[in-house]
C-alpha cells in the first residue's frame, strides 16, 4: 500500500525505490534473538546443576554473552530505527524538492461564482455575487445597494471575489460658499 502511494507521488524522472529493511535493523533483530537463545540455554544449564561451581560455566558461556547480545541488539535497534527515520525524511525532502514545476494557480482555479448581480446578507460585513456559496441559499439575501458599497461600509467576499460597483453619480451640493472656500467666479 505504501509503495503504491510512493509510486503515485513520485514524478516520471525519479522512479520509486522499493522499500527495504535497513541492514542495521536485521543485525539488531539477529542479536536480540541470539541473546535470547543464549540466555535460555544458560538458564536451562544452570537449573540442572545443584552446586554453584558447576553452574559458573553456564553463566560464563551462555548467560553473560546472551545478556550482552540483548543489550547490543537494543542499541542497534534504536540506531537502526533512527537511521531509517532519517532516510525516510531525506526521501520525503527529495520528493518535495524535486516536485514538478509549480503551475500557475490561475490555470487550475475554477471560478466559484460568476454572476454579476451583487447581494448582501442583513447583518453581514461582506457583499457577494448572487451565486456565491455563502449567499446563494439564503432567502434573506437582498440586492446590494451601490451607494452603501461605494462608501466602503462592506468588504468584498474573499470567496466569490465580486467586482467593486461603480459609485452612482451624486451631484455636488450647491450652497453658499463657506469662509474657507472661495466664491465661484462668474
Amino acid at each position: 500500500m505504501r509503495t503504491a502511494q510512493t509510486a503515485q507521488a513520485a514524478d516520471a524522472s525519479h522512479p520509486p525505490r522499493p522499500r527495504t529493511a535497513h541492514p542495521v535493523l536485521w543485525a539488531a533483530l539477529a542479536a536480540l534473538a541470539g541473546g535470547a537463545v543464549l540466555c535460555v540455554l544458560g538458564w536451562y544449564g544452570v537449573s540442572g546443576e545443584r552446586f554453584a561451581e558447576r553452574q559458573l560455566p553456564y553463566l560464563a558461556s551462555c548467560t553473560v554473552p546472551g545478556a550482552a547480545l540483548i543489550v547490543a541488539g537494543a542499541v542497534l535497534l534504536t540506531h537502526g530505527r533512527s537511521a531509517l527515520a532519517a532516510a525516510r525524511v531525506e526521501e520525503l525532502y527529495g520528493l518535495l524538492v524535486t516536485a514538478e514545476p509549480a503551475a500557475s494557480p490561475e490555470r487550475y482555479r475554477a471560478p466559484v461564482a460568476s454572476s454579476d448581480e451583487l447581494r448582501t446578507v442583513p447583518g453581514g460585513t461582506l457583499w457577494h455575487r448572487a451565486d456565491c456559496p455563502l449567499a446563494a441559499d439564503r432567502p434573506e439575501a437582498a440586492p446590494a445597494d451601490a451607494a452603501i458599497l461605494a462608501r466602503g461600509a462592506l468588504a468584498p467576499c474573499p470567496i466569490c471575489e465580486p467586482p467593486r460597483p461603480e459609485a452612482p453619480f451624486e451631484p455636488p451640493t450647491t450652497g453658499p460658499p463657506t469662509a474657507s472656500e472661495p466664491a465661484p467666479e462668474r
